[in-house]
Parts: structure tokens; C-alpha cells; sequence
């Protein structure tokens, strides 16, 4: 059976470590296989050291042994979804194609959903660093 992405994303909300800026986030990204990997934002005293949710969830797949992104899935409590970072959609496009969907959710159930070509147009790729 398919795991649910919103439901695994919510599941890693739920465990975010966000003591100072109490803005919580959960993501769950998809392989091929279908396999499901989450990851939660965790901050720090020592601004900027903390780290994203999809980074976290990335970071998982990669210990998993799974190193491609089929699709992801991303929460906050938020009056409107929260797209990734800036950070986190280049080091998604790392992983996957740009047609990978990505779904953004609130806690109300409001959702936003794009490409990664369309989150990051004109990416920077290993291409860029040939001679």
C-alpha cells in the first residue's frame, strides 16, 4: 500500500524542534520504489545553524540508500502553503526532475501544488561546472 505523503509529512510536523521561532515544519519526500522518507525542521540557538525539513527528509533518503525524489510533500502552520527555500529547491532539484510535483499544505488543508521547474527555473546544475 501507498503511504500517504501529506499524512507522512504531518506525522514529521508533529516533531519538529522549533523552540525559538515556533514555526514548525514536516516534509515527506517519495522515490521510485516508493519508499517514504521524512524530515523535520530543527533550529538552533546559534540562528542560522538549523536545518530544514527537506533537508532532513533528503538526508534520510540518502542514509535509506535511495538517492532520487519522485515527489514531495510539505506542512506548516501557516495562513497560506509554504514553498521550500531557496536552499531546499536546489538541493531537491539535486534529486529529482523537474517535473517532480510538489505539494505544499497547511494545517487547514489548504494546498498549493508545483514543479520543480516551476519552484526553480534556471537551476544550477553540474552542466554549469564543465569546462
Amino acid at each position: 500500500m501507498k503511504m500517504d505523503l501529506l499524512q507522512a509529512a504531518t506525522e514529521a510536523y508533529e516533531k519538529a524542534y522549533a523552540p525559538y521561532s515556533k514555526f514548525k515544519v514536516g516534509a515527506a519526500i517519495r522515490t521510485p520504489s516508493g519508499e517514504v522518507f521524512q524530515g523535520v525542521n530543527v533550529e538552533n540557538v546559534a540562528y542560522p545553524e538549523g536545518t530544514c525539513a527537506e533537508a532532513g527528509a533528503i538526508a534520510a533518503m540518502i542514509l535509506g540508500g535511495q538517492s532520487e525524489v519522485s515527489e514531495v510533500a510539505v506542512i506548516a502552520d501557516a495562513t497560506a502553503p509554504v514553498p521550500p527555500c531557496g536552499g531546499c529547491r536546489q538541493k531537491l532539484s539535486e534529486f529529482g526532475k523537474g517535473d517532480v510535483k510538489v505539494s505544499m499544505y497547511t494545517l487547514s488543508g489548504e494546498k498549493l501544488e508545483m514543479t520543480l521547474a516551476e519552484l526553480l527555473p534556471g537551476k544550477f546544475t553540474a552542466e554549469h561546472m564543465k569546462d
